[in-house]
């Protein structure tokens, strides 16, 4: 497996590559050291490369917006960087170690030069939306801005040349463009244009997650329970979680969780009064999917990972989208008939009625729920998987 340092493009496949170990499978996984502590449960033997790309997240002290300043093309350069300095090492780690089978996430596609060189067949795995037939076409605007501006010029001549060290003779855009196959861990009714995307290519399993087990009924807490978390990079919300706080203490037969990462200090997260109401919880991390299926609302982001867990335990969701994808993900959750948006002024009476109107979505949510369980999940991905080993 070949991906990068940054939770959202590792996290999602975890349970997957832990299911291949367990089944058997030896599973090897490049990565920077920053993420071998958070991949080393799944069993996997990971493979160190020193990847040159922003740090993100508590471990980095940087959120998304710091980490990758500046516009898509300057963000797109990181990557142009981080990509001659991802195949040198992976092709000497790998050269006498051979995969049978190339898995990478969207970010780790470079590595497939090493699938060109060596004639091995490759599964791209995706955390988010894929392309459509049709893609290039939408995205023609993008493209010719890409290939007029003189950085974006440069940036693409950087990856032919790169590319065609190694001997691939075809334009890195192409290298890059639709994959052999591919597996979707998100519901289809997060993908734009599901009906245009080629099903003998991508593989829809939704999130490939093992859930644990529920706790027993006698253990579980009945209260109207609200989760509160942005991901492990948007975590500087400090009017929210006061709303949050505020919100408590005008209900006290609520519980409210608080993820608020590691880079806010747990004292300051009070209400208006500067007070802690007792029903409040406030942690650095949780496991999240865990939590959510003891949650009836979710504040969220809008994030790909925290969207999917939404939609795969049931749960209504208030979105308040940060940067990105994000807000699309908000606008098809509330389609999808699962999400009400944010207020834009946040306070707690303004945040209770927006949890009022998601809860109120439940059995939406539920009956989606459902429908998602019926992709198959993690048996269907590593199905996938294990169709594409070689004999």
């Amino acid at each position: 497996m070949f991906s990068i340092p940054a939770p959202g493009h590792v996290l999602p496949s975890l349970d997957l590559i832990a299911e291949l170990v367990r089944r058997g499978h030896r599973v090897t996984y490049a990565n920077d050291p920053s993420m071998a502590a958070t991949i080393a449960p799944t069993g996997a033997e990971f493979v160190p490369y020193d990847s040159v790309l922003p740090k993100i997240g508590d471990a980095a002290g940087t959120d998304d917006a710091e980490a990758y300043a500046g516009d898509v093309i300057d963000q797109l350069t990181l990557f142009a960087d981080e990509y001659e300095n991802q195949l040198p090492q992976w092709f000497t780690r790998y050269e006498h170690d051979r995969p049978d089978l190339i898995l990478y996430d969207i970010a780790g596609a470079m590595s497939l030069v090493l699938a060109r060189t060596w004639d091995i067949p490759t599964l791209q795995v995706s955390p988010t939306y894929v392309a459509w037939d049709g893609y290039a076409d939408d995205m023609a605007d993008f493209y010719t801005m890409l290939r007029t501006d003189p950085r974006g010029v440069d940036m693409l001549a950087r990856q032919d040349r790169l590319v065609a060290s190694y001997g691939v003779d075809e334009p890195c855009l192409d290298l890059l463009g639709e994959p052999e196959r591919s597996l979707v861990l998100i519901a289809p009714s997060m993908q734009p244009n599901s009906e245009k995307v080629d099903r003998a290519v991508y593989t829809f399993t939704g999130p490939a997650r093992r859930l644990p087990e529920p706790a027993p009924s006698g253990e579980r807490d009945d209260r109207t329970t609200l989760l509160v978390s942005f991901g492990s990079a948007f975590t500087d919300q400090p009017q929210t979680y006061r709303a949050a706080c505020d919100l408590a203490a005008a209900r006290p037969d609520w519980r409210v969780i608080l993820q608020v990462g590691g880079r806010t200090d747990p004292s300051t997260v009070t209400a208006s009064d500067g007070s802690v109401p007792p029903n409040v919880e406030v942690h650095p991390w949780i496991d999240q999917v865990a939590v959510l299926q003891e949650t009836d609302v979710f504040l969220t982001h809008a994030g790909m990972g925290g969207s999917s867990e939404a939609m795969l335990t049931g749960t209504p969701v208030v979105t308040s989208p940060q940067a990105a994808d994000q807000f699309e993900n908000a606008t098809m959750l509330a389609a999808a008939g699962i999400a009400v948006p944010a207020p834009e002024e946040m306070s707690g009476a303004a945040l209770g009625e927006a949890c009022d109107a998601a809860l109120a979505l439940t059995g939406r949510a539920q009956a989606l729920s459902a429908e998602l369980a019926g992709l198959g999940g993690l048996d269907a991905a590593v199905a996938v998987v294990e169709s594409r080993l070689p004999g």
